[in-house]
């Protein structure tokens, strides 16, 4: 049987082994934990990163709720902005003889017509900017502040991040698309499909083939 001495003598020399046979500056580790802190310092806690894969959106940071966060900017991606160069004067001034409207193509599926209509939305005197149902001026940037007047539910979901599609995963930056990004503001339901079916005659047809 192991007398005390031996037995401190020999757990004094493993730990001596173990201490001296640390190279943490060579790139080796204690354990998993320690080379993933190890791995990570220069990655603010992460050795991963979304910046890569938002490069080609142009972004504007903004603050919800406690919660700061990356969007596509907007304004720029709407080909008719500024639409001061049109609406030189507010929409009540604004009169045609051409029974063609200007924006003849937008079909505004959003709420019933006695709820809803251009000017819900749009600031008839500035149509550089939005409005709220309360007339608050809002950019064009910011426009999902209008659809949580009525949707709050889901603007609770989406500062959070449980709702939309995020860009790039969930390594920060974290960087989520808009309402708008997504819904077509005027017609925000999305259309119906059938659904993807998996073609099993085409299959059957190969695997006859196969056969002869």
């Amino acid at each position: 049987m192991m007398n005390r001495k031996h037995y401190i003598y020999i757990l004094s020399c493993t730990l001596l082994v173990v201490l001296f046979s640390c190279k943490h500056g060579e790139g080796e580790y204690h354990s998993l934990h320690d080379k993933i802190e190890g791995e990570s310092k220069n990655y603010h806690g992460t050795s991963l990163s979304s910046e890569t894969y938002i490069d080609d959106i142009k972004t504007i940071e903004v603050t919800e709720g406690g919660h700061t966060f990356l969007i596509p900017e907007r304004k720029s991606q709407i080909k008719s902005f500024a639409c001061i160069e049109c609406h030189t004067k507010p929409v009540g001034e604004l009169k045609s003889k051409d029974a063609k409207k200007a924006h003849w193509d937008i079909n505004l599926a959003h709420a019933d017509g006695n709820t809803m209509n251009c000017a819900t939305c749009h600031n008839g005197n500035d149509m550089n900017n939005l409005n709220t149902l309360t007339g608050n001026t809002v950019d064009f940037n910011s426009s999902y502040k209008l659809c949580s007047q009525c949707h709050s539910t889901q603007f609770e979901d989406w500062k959070g991040g449980a709702h939309g599609k995020r860009i790039g995963g969930w390594a920060p930056p974290r960087a989520s698309f808009t309402c708008v990004n997504c819904h077509n503001p005027h017609s925000p339901s999305f259309e119906t499909r059938w659904p993807s079916r998996f073609n099993t005659e085409q299959i059957d047809e190969a695997h006859e083939g196969l056969e002869h």
